[in-house]
């Protein structure tokens, strides 16, 4: 239903305004017009979705040199930094896991760009297995995942270049820790998992013709590699005759059956499941359609244990056999409850990780289905982890919250003995600060929570400089956890906020589906309503309040700022979907629709679509707050495009003195990946511009 005509470039817009007398960079307007279900719209701005362009090219260049201008003024930004180095500056390792005769852990020895993958053998001698630092001089390239054969002695590892969800994967001997054959390239959105020690299944789409960073992908396949043998070689399992947007596959650990995941969407798959000790077995279907997640959590031989919100929008396990594994015969093992579910397996046992009002507790079971214990948290926060193999007599797992460093435990299932086993030292007083969290009512009266955190005895004069931020879509929680940058947010007498809007996962699929489609509004008049809250409780005022959001919540943050720029003085949107007419073209962008819906669905959708898409909100006369838009030159989740057009309208558009700069990452993605340094820096930018621009010209006082 739509069309495209009249494509010219023809007008530039050299602007200049206000009393920061930023002169933006001259943007050319084109005359493109697409046409849905008979209404014309205007896309001015088009050649800014062509990545490959110098003409973009020059463009971003242009826009950064402004940009750095700006921030280099703010005479307290090098300060800013200098204490973010030092709180940043602190040993930080992961949790070790086994395979084969050595334990494997992660450490960061404080502002290494990457963390570097360590090992230990049985004599317990520290040595480098990988140190991402070495994949590229800048810091640019990161690891994307490490995955070992059945014996150990084997490992496959990914690498992501400029932030792009695009890898290559890499075969080594784990014993010697050199290459056994060529890279595997252009891998997308998979993991690795091995059958025994002779290969591995992983999942792709064929290159995209044009740019691969913004070009259409919309068929995954999933591959079997077989050590030994060419890429090209590789024998598509699942995906050749099924076209499927997303497709997975993994082997159990007992190394009998591979499970295959496809979707179309991000919500809702179809489940198949292959013996793997039956040679030339067929795939059998599980689940035929997409309208529940499933995923099959572990086996007990021919007993499946199967996570799923069929019939159960909170989620559930259910048991059923291998040799008729319809839903119909599914029989509950954990069942439903009030609150959320997150399963996980490890040391022989079930473990039930609940959210209730956004935090987390979690209860242990035995393979029968009888509850053994609740795990005893320290405190009031989220706590993820608790899986292992089977037959490990140690797990560990994770507990943080707002004020909390991310602290890491060991538990010993059998006994339930639980114990610090590395807490980081990190500058920072948790003790004089606190969360509060509080239920609030949106437009339509809907009750939303909402965490705040502050110093200690802070005062209630509206005058606190406070980030508000959200997300609101995709079954994505938010749950608390702990940041270096908010940590030194909060010292400089800022105010950190989270709501936990509806399109979140928060509350179950039903208050997912609260959020999606011709329901979208309800997300952002959640995050108005939430300002508003700050505001009224005087938190805050509308001259020291700043939203901020990334991806999904970047297009918060757009259609917020764009409904109610009367609210915020400063908005902070990172990443973010901007033009919702448009974002099913690019990349896998396609597969979001269940969230979205596209312009292309029915005129009812368009019109919603076009009614809050906020490229095309952006209106002339009209006094937008302080923006900082940001977004990496290499995203090709979000394509930049979104907010390249979105900095193009607010920049010729701005009617107010408050600055509208984009900030562009250049060789940065969607964020996985990114650097120590580029995130210290740009964490950096983010606070030193929101400050300076609340009208403080120097660092608020500790």
């Amino acid at each position: 239903m739509k069309k495209t005509f009249l494509i010219m470039a023809i007008t530039t817009a050299g602007i200049s305004f206000g009393q920061n007398k930023i002169q933006y960079p001259e943007t050319k307007k084109g005359e493109t017009v697409d046409v849905y279900f008979d209404t014309k719209v205007s896309d001015p701005y088009r050649w800014l979705e062509d990545d490959k362009s110098a003409e973009t090219g020059a463009w971003v260049k242009a826009e950064n040199q402004v940009t750095y201008g700006y921030l280099d003024k703010i005479p307290f930004r090098d300060a800013l930094k200098k204490r973010m180095e030092q709180l940043w500056n602190f040993e930080k390792i992961s949790a070790p896991f086994v395979e084969g005769k050595f334990t494997y852990y992660t450490k960061n020895n404080g502002l290494q760009n990457q963390s570097v993958v360590y090992r230990k053998g049985q004599d317990g001698k520290e040595e480098v297995f990988l140190d991402p630092n070495t994949f590229s001089k800048d810091g640019t390239t990161s690891l994307g995942g490490l995955d070992f054969s059945k014996d150990g002695n084997k490992a496959a590892y990914s690498i992501s270049e400029g932030g792009s969800d695009w890898r290559k994967v890499i075969i080594i001997d784990a014993l010697s820790k050199k290459v056994l054959e060529d890279t595997l390239v252009d891998v997308k959105f998979s993991g690795v998992s091995w059958h025994g020690n002779e290969g591995f299944y992983y999942s792709s789409y064929e290159k995209p013709k044009g740019s691969e960073l913004s070009a259409k992908t919309d068929q995954h396949k999933l591959y079997f590699h077989k050590l030994g043998t060419s890429q090209k070689e590789d024998k598509v399992i699942f995906g050749a005759d099924q076209k499927r947007r997303y497709v997975g596959g993994y082997v159990t650990e007992d190394d009998h059956y591979l499970v295959i995941s496809a979707s179309n969407s991000t919500y809702g798959n179809e489940l198949y499941i292959k013996d793997l000790k039956v040679p030339n077995s067929p795939i059998i279907t599980v689940v035929d359609n997409f309208n529940s997640d499933n995923s099959i959590i572990e086996n007990e031989g021919t007993k499946l244990f199967i996570e799923t919100d069929l019939n159960a929008p909170n989620k559930r396990v259910v048991t059923v056999d291998f040799s008729n594994p319809k839903p119909e015969n599914w029989k509950d093992f954990i069942k439903e409850t009030q609150n959320i579910l997150s399963p996980s397996t490890g040391g022989g046992f079930f473990f039930a990780n609940y959210t209730k009002d956004a935090v987390s507790f979690v209860q242990q079971y035995d393979y029968s289905g009888k509850l053994v214990r609740e795990i005893k948290l320290p405190a009031v926060g989220t706590a993820g982890g608790f899986g292992g193999k089977k037959l490990d007599k140690t797990l560990y797992y994770n507990f943080t919250n707002y004020t909390t460093p991310g602290t890491i435990y060991s538990l010993e299932p059998k006994s339930g003995k639980s114990a610090i086993y590395q807490k980081p030292k990190v500058d920072f007083k948790s003790e004089e600060y606190e969360s509060k969290q509080v239920f609030y009512t949106s437009k339509d009266g809907t009750k939303i929570p909402m965490i705040i955190t502050y110093k200690k005895g802070l005062k209630l004069n509206g005058k606190n400089p406070t980030i508000l931020y959200g997300y609101g879509g995709f079954n994505i929680s938010l749950t608390p956890s702990f940041s270096i940058a908010n940590a030194v947010w909060m010292e400089n007498g800022g105010v950190y906020a989270v709501a936990n809007l509806r399109g979140g996962g928060e509350y179950g699929k039903k208050w997912h589906d609260a959020g999606t489609k011709l329901q979208k509004q309800n997300v952002f008049d959640d995050f108005i309503a939430a300002g508003e809250y700050l505001i009224a409780q005087k938190y805050t005022s509308s001259d020291f309040l700043a939203i901020r959001g990334g991806s999904n919540g970047g297009l918060l943050v757009g259609a917020t700022m764009t409904q109610r720029p009367d609210l915020m003085k400063v908005a902070l949107p990172a990443v973010g979907v901007m033009d919702m007419l448009r974002y099913h073209t690019f990349t896998a962008g396609a597969g979001w629709a269940y969230d979205y819906g596209t312009a292309q669905d029915n005129k009812e959708m368009f019109e919603y679509l076009k009614g809050y898409s906020p490229v095309q909100n952006v209106k002339a006369g009209i006094k937008y707050p302080a923006t900082m838009v940001t977004t990496g030159d290499h995203d090709d989740r979000v394509v930049p495009a979104h907010s390249f057009k979105f900095a193009a309208e607010l920049q010729e558009k701005q009617a107010g003195d408050n600055p509208v700069l984009i900030r562009i990452d250049v060789k940065a993605g969607h964020g996985a990946g990114k650097s120590v340094a580029a995130s210290i820096q740009e964490n950096v930018d983010v606070q030193a511009f929101t400050l300076y621009n609340m009208g403080f010209t120097a660092l608020p006082k500790q």
